[in-house]
C-alpha cells in the first residue's frame, strides 16, 4: 500500500460512529454522485478498509466520504462507507454532517435555524440545524420519499418457525420483525444476528426488492427488531445492516421506513410525533410524517427525523510499509 496520511474528524449520533474524511483521499471521479459511488467501490476499497477495519477503526466502524454534488442546490455531497461496502443512505451520519457543514462554514450560519442541503446517493436530503448563541445543536432532516413494500408477509424460519415481517423504505430498504414473535431479547445479540441472517435469506427469496427510480438501490440492507412500549408513545428499534452491523443510534433511515410503515397502516397521522429509541444505548430520535408524495408510482411519504450529534476528536491517519496489518483487518 502507498504511503498514506488521511485525516478525519469523528462524531457518533445516538453512540453510532461517523469518521468524516477532510483530507488526503484521491479525487473521485465520476459525473454523477452513484458513478462516483461506483468508482470508490471499484478503484479505492482499499481505502474503506483502511480507516473502516481495525487497528484504526473496528467492525461497527462508519464514515463520510465528501465528495462534489452533482445536484444544483446541494450544498454539500457525501458517499457512505461501512464494514461490507458504501450504503445510499444514512441517517445518523445526516445529523452529524449538518452540524459538520455549518461549524465548518460549507454552509453559513444562520440563527435560529439553519438549512444544509446534502445530496446523499439515495438523493438530496435537507437537513435543518439549531443554532444558538454561535453554536449548532439539534439537527433534524426531512427524508426521500418513503414507502412500503410489503406488510403482514409470512416467512419460514428454521425449525418450522413461521414469523410475520414488513418491508419498508427510507433511503434504503428494511425489514422489520417484532422482536416478541422471536422469543429473543434485545441482549442476545449473537441470537438477534442469527435471525438477521435467516430472515434476510428468507425475504430476498420471496420478495423481489425494486425502487422505482434506482436500481442500485434495489437490496435488503437491514432487518429491524421492532416492540411498541406499552403504555408508551415510544417504539424501541435495534438494527443489524450490512456485514452484521450493529446500529447503536435508533437508525435514521430505519426510523423513516418505520414511520412510513406507521402511515400506511394508519397508525399515525401526518405531524403526529413518535420517539424511537435504541434499547441497548437508550438514544432516541423524534420523528412525524410531515408530507405525502409518490415515488414512481407508489404512494410515499416525506419523513422528518432529528437527533444529535457530536464531535468526539480528530485525527490523522497513517501507513508504514513494514506493517504486514497496514491495510486493515476484521476480528469477527
Amino acid at each position: 500500500m502507498e504511503d498514506l496520511n488521511i485525516n478525519v474528524v469523528d462524531m457518533h449520533t445516538g453512540g453510532e460512529p461517523l469518521r468524516i474524511i477532510v483530507s488526503g483521499y484521491p479525487t473521485v471521479i465520476g459525473d454523477t454522485i452513484l458513478e462516483k459511488r461506483a468508482y470508490v467501490k471499484a478503484n479505492l476499497d482499499h481505502l474503506r478498509k483502511f480507516l473502516m477495519f481495525e487497528p484504526r477503526g473496528h467492525f461497527d466502524m462508519f464514515g463520510a466520504l465528501p465528495v462534489e454534488p452533482d445536484v444544483a442546490e446541494a450544498d454539500a455531497a457525501f458517499l457512505f462507507m461501512h464494514n461490507e461496502g458504501y450504503p445510499t443512505m444514512c441517517g445518523h451520519a445526516v445529523i452529524a454532517l449538518g452540524r459538520y457543514c455549518v461549524d465548518q462554514g460549507i454552509v453559513e450560519y444562520k440563527e435560529p435555524e439553519t438549512e444544509v442541503k446534502i445530496q446523499c446517493p439515495c438523493g438530496l436530503v435537507k437537513a435543518f440545524v439549531t443554532c444558538k448563541d454561535g453554536c449548532t445543536d439539534t439537527v433534524r432532516f426531512q427524508s426521500v420519499p418513503a414507502f412500503v413494500v410489503e406488510t403482514n408477509l409470512m416467512i419460514q424460519l428454521q425449525a418450522n418457525h413461521e414469523i410475520k415481517v414488513d418491508i419498508s423504505y427510507g433511503g434504503a430498504f428494511y425489514v422489520f420483525v417484532n422482536i416478541d414473535d422471536l422469543d429473543l431479547h434485545y441482549s442476545n445479540i449473537d441470537g438477534l444476528k442469527n435471525a438477521c441472517r435467516e430472515i434476510k435469506a428468507a425475504v430476498t427469496k420471496q420478495v423481489t426488492i425494486s425502487h422505482p427510480d434506482n436500481i442500485s438501490l434495489n437490496f435488503i440492507y437491514g432487518v429491524i427488531f421492532t416492540k411498541q412500549c406499552p403504555n408508551e408513545d415510544k417504539i424501541l428499534e435495534l438494527c443489524i445492516f450490512a456485514d452484521q452491523q450493529l446500529d447503536r443510534s435508533p437508525c435514521g433511515s430505519g426510523v423513516t421506513a418505520m414511520m412510513a410503515l406507521l402511515h400506511h397502516k394508519g397508525l399515525v397521522s401526518l405531524e403526529k410525533q413518535k420517539t424511537f429509541e435504541n434499547p441497548l444505548t437508550h438514544s432516541k430520535f423524534l420523528s412525524k410524517v410531515i408530507n405525502t408524495t409518490k415515488c414512481g408510482d407508489k404512494a410515499a411519504v416525506v419523513v422528518e427525523v432529528a437527533g444529535n450529534g457530536y464531535y468526539t476528536g480528530k485525527s490523522t491517519f497513517t501507513s508504514e510499509k513494514k506493517d504486514r496489518l497496514n491495510s486493515g483487518f476484521l476480528l469477527v
